[in-house]
């Protein structure tokens, strides 16, 4: 009866996942596959359109008049506008407000008593019964149904670009460090606020929470302001990758910190009771017996802040600076797509290409990102 009652509640909760998976895959999923698309017929049509045959309107240039030879006393230059041979043309013009004025395979007056044929497999031929004279070929305006062409000439155009290694380099410089000194700072802090009572505990876990919601707009220029001052008094420059990295500590500090109290208060009491019995300090305590037992957490928190981190680019350009040398990828990317005129190709490839590392991170550790999250959720009677 109780499996019956809960049978229209079970499907409607598998629906809103599948809802929810297909929300977040299909947007990817585009992304993707227009990175992999000709950039003329990207130009032109969806990603949802990749598979079919697109109709684009094309422009080609006919061989020039040295091109031409004599036939039955008039002068013909022949070619084809289609490389490959795999498009076909519907209609064709010579002028381009009328790319379409003409259907394939019939002749054109283009003047002075010249004709113009367009067949569908994009051959043609120019007919006159004087020679022709000049240095350059006509112009073709042509309507082609052109099949579906994939290419990686869109992440090549990316990966080629100028300083693209070097902002690479610049990132993982920025990323790992960033990753790992929140979480060493924060694992010392998480195990004081759950297993060492000093007054005022609650009160700063009070304020950890607090400053999980204090926005990081909020907070760049104050801390942009401390550093420069502390820096200034040390003799320490403003633009340096320790910089970046305490800022980033700094804004990761208050997750890693609620995150791994959390788990580290859900361990069980008597592993650390009978770790003080025999004789054990709280150091050794949190190294040999805390951090093994919080990996899962640990994990979590690394899979975020590696993500931010990587993909972040205001605090990058405010403490590491927008030069050559310290640009870092998402940066550079960005001024490749302010060089290029905001090309959709440039743009998908880049997506793509910024995404690789942390997948590989995701992937690796995405085994312990639910146990790390759920932790402390529910406790053992």
């Amino acid at each position: 009866m109780i499996a019956t009652s809960r049978s229209p509640l079970i499907i409607v909760v598998h629906l809103s996942v599948l809802l929810l998976v297909a929300l977040w895959t299909l947007p990817t999923a585009g992304l993707l596959i227009s990175s992999l698309r000709d950039k003329d017929q990207l130009a032109v049509s969806g990603w949802w359109t990749a598979l079919s045959t697109s109709s684009q309107n094309l422009t080609g240039r006919a061989a020039s008049p040295e091109a031409q030879v004599e036939k039955d006393g008039k002068f013909v230059i022949t070619g084809n506008l289609i490389e490959g041979g795999t498009s076909k043309v519907s209609a064709f013009g010579v002028r381009p407000m009328q790319p379409a004025a003409f259907e394939a395979g019939t002749s054109a007056d283009i003047g002075d008593g010249q004709t113009l044929t367009v067949n569908e497999d994009g051959s043609y031929e120019i007919v006159s019964p004087t020679r022709m004279e000049g240095t350059r070929g006509q112009r073709i305006f042509f309507t082609a149904a052109v099949p579906p062409r994939f290419t990686l000439d869109n992440y090549r155009e990316v990966l080629n670009a100028e300083g693209i290694g070097a902002s690479f380099i610049n990132s993982l410089t920025v990323a790992i460090p960033a990753t790992i000194i929140p979480i060493l700072v924060a694992a010392f802090c998480a195990y004081a606020l759950a297993w060492m009572p000093f007054p005022g505990r609650a009160i700063l876990i009070a304020v950890i929470v607090g400053l999980l919601v204090v926005p990081l707009q909020m907070s760049l220029i104050p801390l942009l302001k401390l550093y420069n001052g502390v820096g200034a008094f040390l003799g320490v420059p403003a633009k340096t990758y320790v910089g970046i990295w305490l800022a980033h500590m700094g804004f990761g500090l208050p997750l890693a910190v609620y995150l791994l109290r959390n788990y580290m208060a859900g361990l069980p009491r008597e592993i650390m009771e009978s770790a003080r019995v025999d004789g054990a300090s709280d150091f050794d305590i949190f190294v040999k017996i805390i951090l093994p037992l919080s990996f899962p957490a640990l994990a979590s928190f690394a899979i975020f802040q590696f993500l931010w981190t990587w993909n972040d680019l205001l605090v990058a350009m405010v403490f590491l600076g927008t030069g050559n040398n310290e640009l870092v990828l998402t940066g550079r990317l960005v001024n490749l797509l302010g060089s290029r005129g905001g090309n959709w190709e440039i743009l998908t490839a880049s997506a793509f290409i910024t995404i690789i590392v942390p997948l590989i991170v995701f992937f690796s550790l995405q085994r312990y990102l639910v146990r790390g999250l759920l932790a402390g959720s529910v406790k053992g009677g």
